[in-house]
């Protein structure tokens, strides 16, 4: 059993052994654990020590075969090295020589080198002074920019010379210093374009009454141009009339009415040539600093925070802008700087608005317009109700409808300016009565209360033109002679046309149709008929030293105006074009102002004729205890009696009713003062002959009666009023 075991192991030895000599160094390693790990590595050994000393006996051998070439090699290479070193002697001495000649070479070489190597460094140095230089050029000119103030362009240029320019020398300290720098550029001409932005404002803060001022010049260009272009009438076209009846008038009352031929005009654009070109907007301002400040807040990311500065200091103007003036009620000029700046304002917002992308919208734009309107109707309804002038009212609404017209062309919404008006439209018709007011009073008060008298034809008809009078008597009648009434006929009928005209004026430009234009004029007339013209009558038939005369003027003189109201309802219709038939037309109230003023007169007559008939029996001194009658009638009743006469003379123009009544009322007055004489409770008893003397009195104010003072009477009427007294003093025939 042990030789199988023995063959086994023998043959793994050999393996090994021939593994070994096959096997790279490197590798032997696990061959030899193989070995170690076994049991017989001491018989390993022996086989290995056999094998080498097999193998050095192999050596040998070869050894012994090749000697005599190997001795024959060493003699060879002795000889080689005899030669050998005469070569090397050669060559130390060639190589000294060499060195000896090369000397002056290496030299040149050596200088050759750093020719080259300076030249090599010029050249990298011209091409890094190539990448350099544009660095250096671009900065140069941001420089110039900024100096300049061109700042959009110089943050054009920052923009190409950060990204473009300075990544190529980035690692220059130069270019790093720029880069640092670039943050404060950055901000500098943020903060420079703000403070031209502020400039701006400043600018435009300070000159939006210019140019407010020249879009209303070139609004009013356009409507007066619109006007000529469309050649329609407008609704005063009666205004020639006006003229030729003023200047048809030597009876004019000089400088007391209110609305002269030289209306004054919103602005003095009208005087000026119409081909003059009105320089625009965008000619006064110079819009370029918002621009660029836009662009540059834009390109540096801050827009929205530009958006909102520039929103923010604008509202502030807004606000500062509809402050109005404390004094400007007192003149135009105030309500004129006040439109003009509103208007400026806007017409810049509506340049931005246009302009810029985003700047400003439109929601904003509205915003600001409708604080605009109402700060501004505010401060027109506070202001206006100071003015007590209608030229500077009328004024005051032509410069309004303008300065609607003007922001409407810029498309802003402007109802409530035009609604506004129709409010100070009754403040004007206020003012209007005021004027005429004293109009009237001057009138009244320095007519003389007497017929007009017409020494020839040319006089008449200018009369004739002023007041529509038709008496065909009258013009049958030689020269001179006389209208029935004063001169305050003519003056008060001229006046109230010059009322309506006035009352036309507020109404044009107001888009009012002629349905409201007339209503307008014919309510304000009414309140001139019913309200002012009355009270200034009605003042004039109060007054203390008011004669019979005078009232009785005043009735005729009412008459006849009562008479020319319809002319007056013919006038407005010929300037509104509006029948009297249609609906809703007002009527006029005029017959019902100047009724009254006649039964106040005649109230007045009345009341006056009392009063004189107790001045003259003041006088009266009877003697109740007289033996024997005068005779005649007593002095101060003969004197009563011619004094009733001559006044009832006057009364021949007057309506008969009215002298009739007046003439009625002297009698029954005068009986029952007669009466109450002999009632006196100091007349305790009287003669037979004071008896008589007053029967004469009663006979005396009979035969008044009867002779008919005032025709009209029908048979005895007049004496009744002497009746009751009759009745007591029985005659003594």
């Amino acid at each position: 059993m042990a030789e199988p075991g023995s063959l086994e192991a023998a043959a793994e030895h050999e393996r090994i052994l021939r593994e070994i000599e096959s096997t790279d160094t490197a590798c032997i390693g696990p061959t030899l654990r193989s070995v170690y790990d076994g049991e017989e590595h001491g018989r390993f050994m022996e086989k290995l020590e056999a094998r080498i000393r097999n193998h050095d006996r192999e050596i040998e051998k070869m050894c012994n075969f090749h000697y005599q070439g190997f001795v024959d090699s060493i003699t060879e290479l002795l000889k080689v090295r005899g030669e050998a070193q005469k070569l090397k002697n050669q060559v130390t001495d060639t190589n000294r020589k060499l060195q000896n000649e090369g000397k002056e070479l290496i030299i040149a070489m050596e200088e050759l080198k750093q020719c080259r190597l300076q030249q090599r460094n010029i050249s990298t140095t011209v091409d890094k002074l190539m990448l350099c230089l544009p660095v250096l050029e671009m900065y140069s000119k941001l420089r110039e920019q900024m100096k300049s103030k061109r700042h959009y362009p110089a943050l054009k240029t920052l923009e190409h010379l950060e990204h473009t320019y300075l990544p190529q020398v980035s690692h220059y300290r130069f270019c790093r210093v720029m880069v640092d720098n670039i943050p404060k550029l950055r901000e500098e001409i943020k903060e420079v374009s703000m403070s031209d932005l502020k400039d701006f404002l400043e600018s435009i803060r300070k000159h939006s009454d210019k140019i407010g001022e020249t879009a209303m010049k070139q609004a009013q260009q356009q409507r007066n141009l619109d006007n000529i272009v469309s050649q329609h009438p407008r609704i005063g076209g009666g205004k020639k009339s006006k003229k030729e009846v003023c200047a048809g008038s030597d009876l004019e009352v000089k400088n007391t009415s209110p609305m002269s031929e030289q209306d004054s005009g919103i602005l003095d654009v009208e005087d000026e040539e119409e081909d003059e070109e009105v320089p625009g907007a965008q000619d006064l301002v110079d819009f370029s600093p918002v621009h660029r400040c836009l662009h540059i807040y834009s390109v540096l990311g801050a827009r929205e925070t530009f958006e909102n500065y520039y929103r923010k200091q604008r509202r502030k103007q807004a606000r500062l802008v509809l402050q109005p003036p404390s004094n400007m009620h007192e003149t135009l000029d105030g309500y004129r700087k006040y439109f003009n700046q509103i208007v400026g304002f806007f017409v810049v917002e509506d340049h931005i608005l246009h302009t810029t992308q985003g700047l400003v919208n439109r929601a904003y734009i509205d915003e600001l317009w409708e604080l605009a309107l109402s700060k501004t109707i505010a401060a027109l309804r506070t202001h206006s109700s100071y003015c007590s002038d209608p030229n500077l009212v009328l004024d005051l609404k032509n410069l309004i409808v303008l300065f609607a017209d003007t922001l409407q062309g810029y498309g802003f919404p402007v109802n409530q300016l035009f609604d506004m008006l129709l409010e100070i439209r009754d403040q004007y018709s206020e003012t209007l009565l005021k004027k005429w007011s004293g109009v009237f009073r001057n009138i009244l008060d320095s007519d003389n209360y007497s017929p007009i008298p017409v020494a020839n034809e040319e006089i008449y008809k200018k009369i004739v033109g002023q007041f529509p009078f038709q008496d065909a008597e009258l013009e049958k009648q030689p020269f001179p002679k006389k209208f029935p009434f004063s001169e305050f006929v003519p003056k008060v009928y001229s006046q109230i046309k010059e009322f309506i005209y006035a009352c036309l004026k507020f109404s044009e430009d107001l888009h009012l149709s002629s349905t409201e234009v007339d209503d307008m004029i014919r309510k304000s007339t009414n309140l001139l008929l019913t309200r002012t013209l009355s009270n200034c009558l009605q003042t004039v038939i109060k007054r203390r030293n008011i004669g019979l005369t005078e009232l009785v003027q005043i009735i005729i003189n009412t008459t006849h105006l009562e008479k020319s109201c319809r002319f007056l309802e013919e006038f407005i219709t010929n300037i509104t074009n509006v029948l009297p038939e249609t609906v809703h037309t007002t009527k006029l109230y005029g017959t019902t102002t100047f009724k009254d003023a006649r039964h106040a007169a005649e109230e007045e007559i009345y009341t006056n004729l009392n009063q004189k008939i107790d001045q003259f029996l003041q006088l009266v001194d009877y003697d109740w205890m007289a033996a024997e009658p005068g005779s005649r009638a007593s002095d101060y009743l003969i004197d009563l009696i011619a004094f009733l006469r001559s006044t009832f003379a006057v009364f021949t123009h007057l309506p008969g009713k009215v002298a009739q009544t007046a003439c009625m009322s002297a009698c029954k007055h005068l009986s029952t003062s007669l009466m109450q004489l002999l009632l006196e409770v100091e007349v305790r008893q009287l003669t037979l002959g004071a008896l008589q003397q007053f029967n004469l009195d009663v006979e005396e104010c009979e035969q008044f009666a009867r002779s008919g003072p005032v025709p009209g009477f029908q048979g005895d009427t007049l004496q009744l009023a002497f009746i009751d007294l009759r009745q007591t003093v029985p005659s003594h025939e």
